[in-house]
């Protein structure tokens, strides 16, 4: 069975930076970790590009919350060749353990702080931020290649 490539990204606020089309070119699907639009503006500019790339799936976060954003879920769960990931913007809202559910991976995003770690082996990341930069916090994507039950991440530095 040959890898799947999922591309990782969280936190536009309304930018979706070049250097980040970039890094997801040729992935096969993305994920984006809410925080999609401005809290003033509309995030259909972010949604098409990343269209444009591939099939994308879409949480809500904390700062969607303009009509647009009714439709788009918290969470969503989603299955690549057998490796089930779990979606949501804010880690600490995890509603569900995702080793009893058979979770391989869960994605989040809202810290803006990018990281990869296996916990109870349960892979969990955090592309990071990919629009306006916050603090001194690198600006960020992730890169998710699964194969079979197996599921590896890695970290895109686009701005350190």
């Amino acid at each position: 069975m040959a890898r799947t490539l999922i591309g990782l990204i969280a936190d536009t606020h309304g930018l979706l930076r070049p250097e980040a089309v970039a890094a997801l070119q040729g992935c096969a699907h993305i994920v984006h970790a809410g925080d999609i639009g401005s809290r003033s503006g509309e995030p259909r500019g972010v949604l098409d590009m990343l269209a444009q790339i591939a099939p994308t799936t879409v949480v809500r976060g904390n700062n969607d919350r303009a009509d647009w954003a009714t439709t788009i879920p918290y969470t969503a769960d989603i299955e690549f060749e057998r490796v089930r990931i779990h979606v949501l913007h804010i880690l600490d809202e995890l509603a569900i353990d995702p080793s009893a559910a058979g979770t391989h991976v869960v994605v989040s995003g809202h810290s803006h702080q990018p990281r990869v770690e296996t916990r109870a082996g349960v892979l969990f990341v955090n592309p990071g931020s990919a629009g306006p930069r916050r603090f001194r916090l690198p600006v960020s994507v992730a890169r998710l290649w699964v194969d079979d039950t197996h599921a590896e991440a890695e970290l895109v530095t686009l701005l350190k």
